[in-house]
């Protein structure tokens, strides 16, 4: 079948956008908070462990990040004034409040990103999946105090309907298609999204590929280098997806420190959330949603000189 949520929009065609203060490239931190259950598989650093139940050389690599790595992330965000995107797992809200204590008085952008690392809701019947995102979301927002906009499905899975009943909840985009440099509205009313990255993404560098600490820095140095130049005419965004057990590792931290002073320090580079995002592109995209057929996707100049004092120029 063909995809009947969002329509092919080239990006050499579109309407350019504009980011606050004439800054070229948004940049966001999404901050995977999540909690993996114990009697499960998931991501793993040694695979031939990871389906025994328990799975200790696994799952304590994963429990590392909410124990010990974020506070590392945190300090390091801290110290570069970048805000956090939370991607937050319900059932972390509900165990972690340490964490989330943390990320209130830091005004954190707080998004639903499932009720865990274990559950995924693909092939999740209709009804079933209408009471999981409220449930969900709810107990995020009762957590937080501030109800999620965004959403991320564990490891970006959704159902044909998800983004649908996302917007009955009144969430307005979702992270999960990682197709483009840009926002761009869904076939789905009211709904966007705002590109998230499973490339440049720790658990992709360091676990899957094996790259090295420099590695690390090198690549997000090119990536924003080369999104900047890209940018001459039309903005674009940069997502750095990171996970407290990988980049929260003691000797993996300096070289994410180094990669976020060199974002944090670049001309042009709008330090912000995906929620900020979300809703500079639907205020100020032109083109109305689609009903049928093929679009293009614009937006005109931002009239927000306030969000001026967040870009590093």
């Amino acid at each position: 079948m063909d995809n009947q949520l969002y329509d092919y929009s080239p990006i050499i065609e579109r309407e350019p956008i504009h980011w606050p203060g004439g800054a070229r490239v948004a940049f966001y931190v999404g901050l995977n908070i999540e909690h993996y259950r114990i009697d499960r598989p998931a991501t793993s650093t040694f695979p031939d462990t990871a389906g025994l139940a328990p799975d200790p050389l696994n799952y304590g690599w994963r429990d590392y990040g909410p124990r010990v790595g974020i506070w590392r992330l945190i300090d390091s965000l801290d110290r570069h004034r970048i805000p956090a995107s939370a991607l937050l797992n319900s059932d972390a809200a509900e165990r972690y409040p340490q964490i989330i204590e943390a990320g209130r008085a830091r005004k954190w952008a707080w998004l639903a990103h499932g009720k865990n690392n274990s559950t995924f809701q693909a092939d999740m019947p209709l009804e079933e999946e209408r009471a999981y995102l409220a449930e969900v979301i709810g107990t995020i927002e009762r957590a937080t105090g501030q109800r999620p906009r965004g959403w991320m499905g564990p490891a970006l899975t959704e159902t044909f309907h998800t983004p649908a009943l996302l917007a009955e909840l009144g969430l307005t985009y979702v992270l999960d298609w990682t197709s483009d440099d840009q926002p761009y509205r869904l076939n789905v009313p009211g709904m966007f999204s705002v590109p998230y990255s499973v490339e440049l993404n720790d658990i992709g560098l360091f676990v899957s590929k094996g790259f090295t600490g420099p590695d690390f820095v090198q690549i997000v140095k090119d990536q924003l280098d080369q999104l900047h130049a890209d940018s001459a005419e039309s903005g674009r965004v940069m997502a750095l997806a990171l996970h407290p057990f990988v980049t929260g590792q003691p000797f993996r931290h300096r070289y994410l420190d180094q990669a976020l002073e060199y974002i944090a320090d670049h001309p042009g580079v709008w330090l912000t959330t995906s929620d900020e995002i979300a809703d500079h592109y639907a205020r100020t995209a032109t083109t109305p949603a689609p009903r049928s057929g093929h679009r293009r996707d614009g937006a005109r100049p931002p009239e927000d000189p306030d969000a001026a004092e967040q870009v590093r120029s």
